[in-house]
């Protein structure tokens, strides 16, 4: 399809106020405004976390690691990101560019650590489209085969060829919607993360009525509500590092700002909203789950060695019955399908904002004319999620599980340069207010500095080969490995651009400064 550029122009608009842009650099990139509001906005931060997957997964592991206090680490690691929000919000005020982070660290910072906040977002983002398509996959066949009642059927999916080949057709369907975009997109994500809400919701309401009907069900104890009651402070990291992962996403209604109604407010407003949706989902779940079949790893324990890794899919039939328990197969299928579809959002827009600041090839400037959107950066994505899940596959299935183990140390290193950015690009107005102190300095402060902890207590614990999969490279744990790797990668892709784009990384294109006092409304 033909693509147009994007290009700067004068009349181009940051906050509503005209070029400003021209002062700060910051640049219109030919998407389509006026495209979501508030609720749609909301809706594709939901549907990026995608709740159901993270609970099946991680309800599991969370409980093997702390216990009863799995209510209280989810509480621990909605912190962070609540923190860390309150940044994004502030900058997102003065600065509505779909490059959020990057963009943001490099008026903070400068042009190499905002480079490396944003390639942090790209790999951690083509890291969980893979691990997306991958459940997808093997939840579309599990389904399947539920339905016809064949085993044959569900077990299709241990055919290598014939998971890789629907993995990639689902990337392709996931790939084409998002380059349709925002209205295709936020429609599609209105139904899915609607029939995720309503799942939850049903599950939540049988698990309480059926509390004390299992060997292994207990009473509610306000005590599971206490991080201090961790058994040690590795299990608490554990799990806090697990939680962690199970908000992120919520970001991605910030990448869509310059599609947005009121794009200097509405974007905070949606990420808050996501934020308080899921962190009442994730309490609701893991408390019911826990009075209805206990936190242990004997019978339906949570804890369970052998059904810890997909919670729902043991809990399904005991729980919902046979009929009502295949909604929850359906439930994670739309969740990882909705995931896989909205997290090109970010990415997309990520690299669109790069290449416009020239940071990278001008050539992922080009925007659809009809869809307005970054057509060549998504459809890139889309290649090179399908091309690095079938080697990692083909290669090796431990290589993957580590990758995924990696993700996290990409997460913490991209949102703490963001929450640090905030407080050091709004450094002069800090004392201007209680309120500017609190959300623009200290606030955004204690969300980076514990994202940065858990960040180094991931890094030291990755160092070890039994962390992930179990293997190693010359005796250093592979997750290690990978993760260090990946941003080791990223420092030689900049060092390439910096050779081909002097201008971007001597700021002459995207300049590094602080707001004056009197800021616009």
């Amino acid at each position: 399809m033909t693509q147009v550029e994007a290009r700067p122009q004068a009349g181009d608009t940051v906050r509503g106020v005209a070029a400003s842009g021209d002062e700060q650099g910051v640049r219109g990139k030919g998407l389509g405004g006026n495209s979501v509001g508030l609720m749609g906005s909301a809706v594709i931060g939901i549907s990026t976390v995608a709740p159901v997957y993270c609970l099946t997964s991680t309800l599991g592991s969370t409980a093997g690691e702390v216990g009863l206090q799995m209510p209280a680490v989810f509480l621990a690691g909605f912190l962070p990101m609540l923190l860390v929000a309150f940044a994004y919000r502030e900058l997102n005020k003065v600065m509505p560019d779909c490059g959020t982070s990057f963009t943001w660290t490099v008026k903070a910072f400068g042009p190499r650590l905002g480079w490396m906040c944003g390639w942090g977002l790209v790999i951690a983002t083509i890291i969980v489209l893979s691990n997306l398509a991958g459940v997808a996959t093997s939840y579309f066949w599990l389904l399947a085969g539920e339905i016809s009642g064949s085993p044959s059927i569900a077990a299709l999916d241990d055919n290598k060829a014939v998971h890789i080949l629907t993995c990639l057709a689902l990337i392709a369907v996931a790939t084409a919607i998002s380059y349709r975009g925002m209205t295709a997109t936020k429609g599609v994500q209105y139904a899915l993360v609607g029939l995720q809400l309503v799942v939850l919701a049903v599950f939540v309401g049988m698990a309480l009525s059926k509390a004390g009907s299992f060997e292994t069900s207990i009473d509610f104890s306000w005590s599971w509500m206490n991080p201090f009651a961790v058994q040690s402070f590795a299990a608490f990291t554990a799990g806090l590092s697990l939680s962690i992962f199970m908000y992120w996403g919520w970001d991605a209604c910030m990448a869509t700002n310059e599609e947005t109604t009121g794009s200097a407010k509405t974007p905070g407003r949606a990420a808050l909203i996501a934020m308080v949706v899921l962190v009442g989902s994730y309490l609701a779940t893991g408390i019911a789950a826990q009075m209805a079949v206990g936190s242990g790893d004997k019978g339906l324990g949570l804890a369970n060695p052998e059904t810890s890794d997909n919670v729902f899919a043991a809990l399904a039939g005991p729980v919902m019955g046979p009929a009502l328990g295949i909604l929850l197969f359906v439930a994670v299928l739309a969740s990882a399908a909705a995931s896989l579809q909205t997290t090109f959002i970010p990415v997309a827009r990520t690299v669109l904002a790069m290449s416009t600041y020239e940071a990278l090839p001008h050539s992922f400037t080009k925007v659809h004319p009809r869809f307005k959107t970054p057509g060549k950066a998504t459809v890139v994505a889309g290649v090179a999620t399908g091309v690095f899940y079938t080697v990692m596959t083909l290669v090796s299935e431990n290589v993957l599980v580590d990758t995924i183990y990696a993700l996290g140390l990409m997460i913490c290193f991209y949102y703490a340069l963001t929450a640090f950015a905030c407080a050091w690009y709004f450094r002069r107005e800090l004392f201007r207010s209680g309120r500017d102190f609190a959300y623009k300095g200290l606030l955004p402060v204690l969300g980076g500095l514990m994202l940065t902890a858990v960040f180094g207590k991931t890094l030291y614990d990755m160092w070890d080969p039994a962390y992930g999969s179990g293997s190693a490279v010359f005796g250093v744990g592979s997750v290690f490995v990978i993760g260090v790797g990946l941003l080791l990668l990223g420092v030689v892709i900049m060092l390439v651009m910096q050779r081909r784009s002097p201008a971007f990384f001597r700021g002459d294109i995207l300049t590094k400064e602080t707001p004056s006092l009197v800021v616009a409304d």
